[in-house]
Parts: structure tokens; C-alpha cells; sequence
């Protein structure tokens, strides 16, 4: 993966036919305050705070709170510790962001917890990171979101059976196909598809709240008890564990830090503001379920949103799948959006192809990482059992944030004079990492057979960074070869690496 020979200059890649190297104009324009970042090839920083804000809601709330709560209810055995589970788990989450804060303001690169690790335990713990999240959990994320929005999508059209699984698949393949148009012409076509679905969803969530507040002033309060709550150590972890899998995406806003304007000022406020407007909406959105749903019917329903719907609107219970499928479509654009820029700070510390490292000269997008990580996705659509894959690894994203919130007092310790514009008091880490510790152990004793299964892909990291990365006196007929592949894609996809705007 680490190549010594150069590969096409972006002077060899201009020529008076093809597209300037420097941005137009208006492409100027479009950058942060065009300051620094105006001229050259480089990410630009377009993304404001409320973009900022759309990227995390959208990031967190995919299909989950729609479509099966389940679980903590399952693991939690009734309703008033299902809520408390719910609220426990939105305020681990804003701890956990509130390290995130002070990590992404000190360490201002693209990657998040991979640039993180990197500056702290060295480039092999990070390697494994980067290995687990690029190679297996977020394409395969991104794929059964997909799928899930295919569900949705396909449904009405098949209300007695389920859709065709040649439909699905091809569906899930378009939308991923669209977004990665998307995500490849232009970072701010991709916020505004961001931010529109966003809203789609929490005006989808305010119109169930508003229904379950309706229900609480009609004394629908029946179901709110503490009846036949399990208080076993592990079901409580393991009902954590499903809360939590919820509130997934906090973090992602810290892995394209570079194209958010201010981060020092926006990054904490946009963390402090969507974490908890979910947690709030998680909730209320839980409340209103529970207010006409018996513990039993949501136990029962494989979505417990349309179920909700069906009892409560009547004809216009149909509006729900349709929200939840504009839920999904966003949630696929926030994986993508964020995805690629983790491929692509992973190969910018020369840990994966150097293909991964280039912007595209004229839409100032890293296309080659959008391309990467949509074609991983459609790979795994062809698999069967996608949410196996995801069940191994699970625990180990969990593990990873764990390790990231550890890098917080490490630096403190080993690099105290690095810049800090956040400074967090050091019991939220601790506090987080002892949790994490716990949501991560107790699966491995109630599950060791998925978890075994998830240490052995993980651990397939291990041979990989050996030959590619550690090893570097390579063959010169593989160098070559590497080369020659990297300078046909710079010249499929227009593409160069990172300039430095005072030398271009």
C-alpha cells in the first residue's frame, strides 16, 4: 500500500484541453471564506453549523427508532426501565461526544477516532481500526440500510407478502449508486440531500410524538410500569448494548472536520445540539409508542412504527413507511459522506492505496474514496446474511470508541503541550471508558461464539498491515504495478493529490 515511486503530478495531468488545475472562480467562491483553502486542490471547508448539526441527527437516527425498539425492551423486561435505558444510553452518548469534542479540536484531521489512535498508540492499533471500520462495518451498514430502504420503499406496492429479493437488491444498488453521484459531484450537493431528509425524519418523529402527547393527556399511561423488569447484570449490559447501537453516528461528524467551517467553535456546539435533540426525541418518540402499544404488541411487531401508525392514523398510515424510507436514504448519504473521508485520511497516512489520497481536480471532492466504499457496499449486497457480519463486529466499534476516549488522557500525560481549545474535566473519560468496558465484556460472556468470530476478523488485519504496510522493501515488479494502476485511475478520474495552494 505504501509506494515510493511517484505517481502523476497534477502538472502531467493538465494539459490546455483538460480541466485547469486551479478552481474556477466559482469553486473559490463556494470555499470556507475562500482564505487559505481558496485556490489549490484540497478539501474545501463548505459545511456550516447547522449542515454540521444535520450530519450527526441524520447520521444517528437511520431505521432503528422506526422500526424495531425492541430490543431494549427485551433485554429490560417493561417499559419505565426501557426509558431509563433509553435516556442512559443518549447520556453516555453525549459524554462520549463531549471527549470526541476535545480530541477533534486538538487533532484537526479528517479519520476521528483513526487519526486519534494514530497520534496516540502508533499506526498499527490504528491500522486494525481503520481495517474493521473501512473493510466490513460501514459498507456493510451502508448495505443493509439500503436494503431497509428498499423495504420501505417496495412495500405499499406488496402490502400482503414480502417484496421480491432480486427488487430489493436492485433498488438498494440505486440509491447507493445515486448518492455516490452525489457524494462524488460536489460536498455540498450532499449536505443539502443531508439536511432535507433530516428534517423528513424528525417532522416524521415530531408527528408520532405530537400523537403520543395527545394519548398522555387522554390518560393512555396503562403500560408505564416497572412489571416484569429484569435486573440481571447481563440483560441490563446487553439492553445497553441495543441502545446504544441506536444512538450510532455521534461521532461521525469529527471524520470530515476538515470541511466544517470554525471547528474549534462549531464541532462542540453542533455535538452538544444534535446529541440532545435525539436523545430528547428518542425518547418522547419511545413515550408515544408505549402510550397505545402493549409491551407485548411491540415485542410482537417487526416494525413498530407502521404498527403505532396503523392503530393511531387511520388511512393515513401509509405516510409512515414513506418517512422511513427518506430516514433510510439520509442515513445512507451520512455513512457515504463520512465513509469516504475515513478511507481516505487512512490513505493519506499511507495506510491504504495512495489512490485513496486524491481529490478530483474540478468538483474538489475525493472521488476515488466515494467510489471506494460504494463499491464495498455493493459488493456486500450480494451476500445473504449481511446483519451476521455486523453482529460480529459489533462490539468491537464500541471497543474502538472505547480505545479513542482513552487517547484523551494518554495525550494529557504524554503530550500536555498540545493545544487544547476544549479542555475536558478527566471524569467524563473515565467514566465512559470504565462503561465502555463493561458494554463490550458482558456480550463476550453472554455471545462468545459471534465474538470469537468478530476477534478472528479483526485480527485479519494482523497479516495484512505485515506485508503491505510493515514490510518495505517490496518487489519492484509489484511497486511497478501499484504505480502504473494508480496513474491509469488519476487519469480516469481526473484526479491528483492534496496541493498545497502557494506551491500550485
Amino acid at each position: 500500500m505504501t509506494i515510493t515511486s511517484r505517481s502523476v503530478s497534477a502538472e502531467k495531468l493538465r494539459s490546455p484541453e483538460e480541466v485547469p488545475l486551479q478552481p474556477s472562480a466559482a469553486q473559490s467562491s463556494n470555499a470556507a471564506g475562500g482564505d487559505d483553502q481558496g485556490d489549490g486542490v484540497c478539501l474545501k471547508a463548505k459545511m456550516s453549523l447547522l449542515n454540521g448539526i444535520t450530519v450527526i441527527v441524520g447520521s444517528i437516527i437511520g431505521s432503528g427508532i422506526f422500526v424495531s425498539p425492541t430490543g431494549v425492551l427485551v433485554s429490560t423486561g417493561s417499559v419505565n426501565m426501557a426509558l431509563i435505558v433509553w435516556t442512559a444510553s443518549g447520556i453516555f452518548s453525549m459524554v462520549g461526544a463531549y471527549c470526541y469534542a476535545e480530541l477533534g479540536c486538538m487533532i484537526s484531521k479528517s479519520g476521528a477516532d483513526y487519526a486519534y489512535i494514530m497520534e496516540t498508540f502508533g499506526p498499527f492499533l490504528a491500522f486494525m481500526r481503520l481495517w474493521v471500520e473501512c473493510m466490513i462495518v460501514r459498507p456493510c451498514s451502508q448495505a443493509i440500510v439500503a436494503l431497509t430502504f428498499s423495504i420501505y420503499v417496495l412495500k405499499p406496492f406488496f402490502p400482503d407478502c414480502q417484496p421480491p429479493e432480486e427488487s430489493l437488491r436492485l433498488l438498494a444498488v440505486c440509491c447507493i449508486l445515486i448518492l455516490t453521484f452525489v457524494n462524488c459531484w460536489d460536498v455540498k450537493w450532499a449536505t443539502r440531500v443531508q439536511d432535507t431528509f433530516t428534517y423528513a425524519k424528525l417532522l416524521a418523529l415530531c408527528i408520532i410524538i405530537g400523537a403520543g402527547v395527545i394519548k398522555l393527556f387522554e390518560g393512555k399511561t396503562q403500560y408505564f410500569t416497572f412489571d416484569n423488569t429484569t435486573y440481571e447484570p447481563t440483560s441490563i449490559a446487553l439492553s445497553f448494548y441495543s441502545g446504544l447501537f441506536a444512538y450510532n453516528g455521534w461521532n461521525y461528524l469529527n471524520f470530515i472536520i476538515e470541511e466544517l467551517k470554525d471547528p474549534i467553535k462549531n464541532l462542540p456546539r453542533a455535538i452538544a445540539i444534535s446529541c440532545t435533540l435525539v436523545t430528547i426525541v428518542y425518547v418522547m418518540t419511545n413515550v408515544a409508542f408505549y402510550t397505545t402499544l402493549s409491551p407485548e404488541e411491540v415485542l410482537k411487531s417487526e416494525a413498530v412504527a407502521v404498527t403505532f401508525a396503523n392503530q393511531v392514523f387511520g388511512y393515513l398510515a401509509w405516510t409512515i413507511p414513506v418517512f422511513v424510507a427518506m430516514s433510510t436514504f439520509g442515513a445512507v448519504n451520512g455513512i457515504l459522506l463520512t465513509s469516504s473521508r475515513l478511507f481516505y485520511a487512512g490513505a493519506c497516512e499511507g495506510q491504504m492505496p495512495e489512490i485513496l489520497t486524491m481529490i478530483q481536480i474540478k468538483r474538489l471532492t475525493p472521488t476515488p474514496a466515494v467510489l471506494c466504499i460504494a463499491l464495498l457496499s455493493l459488493l456486500y449486497l450480494t451476500v445473504s446474511d449481511i446483519q451476521a457480519l455486523i453482529n460480529y463486529v459489533g462490539f468491537a466499534t464500541w471497543l474502538s470508541i472505547g480505545v479513542s476516549v482513552l487517547c484523551l488522557p494518554v495525550l494529557r500525560y504524554t503530550q500536555p503541550t498540545l493545544k487544547r481549545p476544549i479542555k475536558v474535566n478527566l471524569i467524563f473519560p473515565i467514566v465512559y471508558i470504565v462503561a465502555t468496558i463493561l458494554v463490550t465484556v458482558v456480550p463476550m460472556i453472554a455471545e462468545p461464539k459471534q465474538t470469537g468470530i468478530g476477534c478472528l476478523m479483526i485480527f485479519t488485519s494482523v497479516p495484512v498491515y505485515l506485508v503491505f504496510i510493515a514490510w518495505k522493501s517490496k518487489p519492484i515488479f509489484f511497486q511497478k504495478a501499484v504505480v502504473t494502476a494508480t496513474r491509469f485511475l488519476q487519469k480516469t478520474m481526473l484526479v491528483v493529490g492534496k496541493q498545497n495552494p502557494a506551491k500550485v
